[in-house]
This record gives structure tokens, C-alpha cells and sequence, in this order.
């Protein structure tokens, strides 16, 4: 409810402000994700003060966003697109369908050469499709399990080491009455996140390591869900909401109230936890025999579409986005891992970011989401809207998983 109170309430101002443009400015639409909670800490207050500042040094072009919640952003923009309404820039969480479909400007037509070499390589490499880059890398962030530390101490218990201690460390927890000993967000907020997490762990993944074909019902994924569903939401150690209807803004809210012993979480869970005073311990999610697995490493992206015809003026305002000050600040205030080279040198060296050193240093080795495959948008969207299921009681989760892949090996077909 904030995040769209926020929404219109931005709209609405700058709406106004485009209608005092003189003849000949240029109105770039921006439309983004809300990364805030609540009204003070919007996403609105940052793209308001950017746009404020580039507009100063750039008279006759007009900056008008509209800040959307993370859990519609994807449709809101694809809707937008297919009634012929396309943003000028998009700040979601894929973009490879958009570039087949020649409706973007590759990075090379927008940013200047030492901004486009800037971006870490892992990521400038993520957001290409058929080696040109049009997927711009605005944040990332890397995942570890995170447990409350008083939880646990209350239940006798310490951080785990492989799954037999995440199970033990749960019905501890349980018996010591936390109401969700382990929180396990697969509704359709972000899924394809939380599953990727558990199919590393399990030794498994999204694609195969050989050739990059999608592997998603191969007997190691369906030997981990088949392990969630029996050894921690069949015995009651996931708490009250099933999976299928947990999202992770719901799940991070119920870690930072004291009712979660341990989830899956990124940086910003850390300072939110930290403003309640919940004292979080934080550790890679260990793999079944206890070997962890490579983190999952997750980037939002933007990008500049073609219908409007902007590109000059696109470019101006992303360059000047990419700086270092305005890289920093966005990152800064939500405690994710900027993208570029200078911006991530002068984060870990600043004693005030010491507790993002971990994610930092876990990003160049981290497991990234098939961003340059066409068809991954198609597929994400399947995981949310039915990986839930694979955990419920009495279900199959090869079915399931299965299902997905039929999906995927559809979406593939149709590129």
C-alpha cells in the first residue's frame, strides 16, 4: 500500500511538471522497483533527487518515473510494451526477450566507453544475448543463510553445517516454540531465487554446467525438493503459511520481528534486521554433505527501449545514473553490492560497509540466473507460479519440476 501510495504520489508531481515543458523538451519515462518498505525509505526519494539533480544540468529533458513493487514490476512493463506504451527506461528484472524482439538499445549506443567498462565483468557478461550487451546492470546482490542469533542460542543451537543440521536446528528451534523455525518464501514474489539457492546447495542448478541447456528436472533438483517437502515442510518446520503463499518481503518482515529462526537473505535483510534490533548471524547456506555451494548472485537490470526514439537523451541520463556518487548512494542505502569496478573498490575499502564485505568478495563466484537465454524471462515466471507446489503434502516434486521444464524446453522452442 505505501509503495503504490508512493507511486501516485510521484506520478502525480512530475506529471506536473511535464505539463510546463517547453516545446521541443524531451520527457523521458522511467518506470522502476520499489526496493523500500514504507514511505521514508521509497525507492521514490532517490530517482526524485536524481532526477532533480541531472535535470538541472540538462534543461529540456524532463525525468517523469513511476516506482512499481517488485512482485507486478515484470507485467506491469511487458503490458506497457505490448500496448504500444514502452518506457523509455526500464529498471526490472530481465531483459533478453525485449532485446530478440529488437526493442532495445544495445548498452553501445547509450553509454560512454569508459562507463560500459566500468561494470564488472561477471555482469557486463550476464547482460548480453548473442555477445552485444543490452541488459545494463543497475544493483546486485549475493545470498546467505541469516539466523537469529538469540533464537538460536534460546534453543541450544549453532549456525549449521550441512542439512542435517538445518533439519535438527529447525525442530530445536520448534520445540523452543519459534513459530517458523525456517521460513521458505516459494510464493511468486521471487521463487526463481529462493529455488536456485536450495538447488546449488543440493548440487544441482538451473542449467547444465556443459553445454548451458536448462537441467531443471534432473534427478539431483528432484532429490532436494524431494528433501524440502518430506524433512522440513512435512514436519511442520516451516511454519504456519505454506510455501506457494509466502512471499519474502512477508518472510523478511517476520525474520525482522523476532518470529523466523533462519531464511535465505540478501544485504538489505541485514540493516532492516539491524534497525529492530535483531542480532543476525550469517553464513553460506550449506550444501547437503556441507560443502557449501557457490552463492546465488542476483542482478536488477535496466534498459533503454527503441519506440520513442530518445536514445541521446537515454544515454545522457544513464551515464550521469552510473556515476560513481549515484551508484553508491542507491547501493548504499539499501545495503546492495554496487556494479561497477570503481564503485565496488571504494565500497569495500569505507569501514562504514564492513558487514557487506562477505557478499562482496562471495559476488565474482557467485551463480547468476540464466539472464542471456530468451526464453529465462518465460521460465522465471513458471518457477513462481508453480514451484510451490513441488513441496506440499502429497505432491510430486518431479512432477512439478517436470512441468517447469516442459514450460522451459517450450519457451526455448518458440525463440
Amino acid at each position: 500500500m505505501a509503495a503504490a501510495v508512493a507511486a501516485l504520489g510521484l506520478t502525480a508531481a512530475l506529471a506536473g511538471c511535464g505539463d510546463t515543458s517547453a516545446p521541443g523538451d524531451v520527457t523521458l519515462k522511467v518506470v522502476a522497483a520499489e526496493y523500500g518498505t514504507n514511505a521514508e525509505d521509497s525507492s521514490k526519494n532517490y530517482w526524485e533527487s536524481l532526477a532533480s539533480s541531472f535535470e538541472a544540468d540538462n534543461p529540456g529533458i524532463k525525468i517523469d518515473v513511476y516506482i512499481r513493487p517488485w512482485k507486478t514490476i515484470d507485467a506491469d512493463v511487458a503490458r506497457m510494451v505490448d500496448e504500444g506504451k514502452a518506457p523509455d527506461i526500464a529498471q526490472i528484472g530481465s531483459y533478453s526477450h525485449y532485446a530478440k524482439d529488437d526493442k532495445l538499445y544495445a548498452a553501445d549506443d547509450l553509454l560512454s566507453i569508459p562507463a560500459q567498462s566500468n561494470f564488472l565483468d561477471q555482469l557486463s557478461e550476464a547482460g548480453e544475448v548473442n555477445r552485444i550487451q543490452y541488459g545494463m546492470p543497475f544493483v546486485a546482490s549475493t545470498r546467505l543463510l541469516f539466523y537469529n542469533k538469540e533464537l538460536f542460542e534460546s534453543a541450544g543451537v549453532s549456525a549449521p553445517k550441512d542439512w542435517d543440521d538445518i533439519k535438527a536446528d529447525a525442530e530445536a528451534l520448534k520445540a523452543d516454540g519459534v513459530t517458523t523455525p525456517l521460513a521458505l518464501p516459494l510464493g511468486t514474489e521471487e521463487a526463481q531465487g529462493e529455488t536456485l539457492m536450495w538447488l546449488l546447495s543440493g548440487g544441482g542448478g538451473y542449467t547444465d554446467n556443459a553445454d548451458g541447456s536448462y537441467s531443471i528436472d534432473s534427478p539431483t533438483n528432484v532429490k532436494t525438493f524431494t528433501w524440502l517437502q518430506k524433512d522440513l515442510v512435512g514436519k511442520g518446520l516451516t511454519g504456519p503459511v505454506p510455501p506457494k503463499d509466502l512471499d519474502r518481503a512477508t518472510a523478511f518482515k517476520a525474520f525482522t520481528s523476532g518470529q523466523v529462526g533462519m531464511l535465505n537473505g540478501h544485504p538489505t535483510l541485514m540493516k532492516d534486521a539491524a534497525k529492530r534490533g535483531v542480532k543476525v548471524g550469517m553464513v553460506p547456506l550449506p550444501g547437503a554433505d556441507g560443502k557449501a555451494a557457490p552463492s546465488v548472485g542476483v542482478a536488477d537490470w535496466i534498459m533503454g527501449f527503441k519506440q520513442n526514439g530518445h536514445r541521446e537523451e537515454i544515454g545522457k541520463f544513464l551515464n550521469f545514473s552510473y556515476e560513481d556518487k549515484n551508484v553508491l548512494s542507491f547501493a548504499g542505502q539499501y545495503d546492495l553490492l554496487p556494479v561497477t569496478y570503481s564503485a565496488n573498490e571504494t565500497m569495500l575499502a569505507d569501514p562504514e560497509h564492513k558487514d557487506l564485505r562477505t557478499f562482496l568478495t562471495a559476488l565474482p563466484d557467485s551463480e547468476l540466473f540464466p539472464y542471456g537465454k530468451n526464453s529465462w524471462s518465460q521460465v522465471s515466471e513458471s518457477f513462481k507460479k508453480n514451484i510451490g507446489s513441488a513441496v506440499e503434502r502429497g505432491a510430486s516434486p518431479q512432477a512439478v519440476l517436470g512441468r517447469i521444464a516442459r514450460d522451459a524446453s517450450a519457451a526455448e522452442a518458440s525463440e
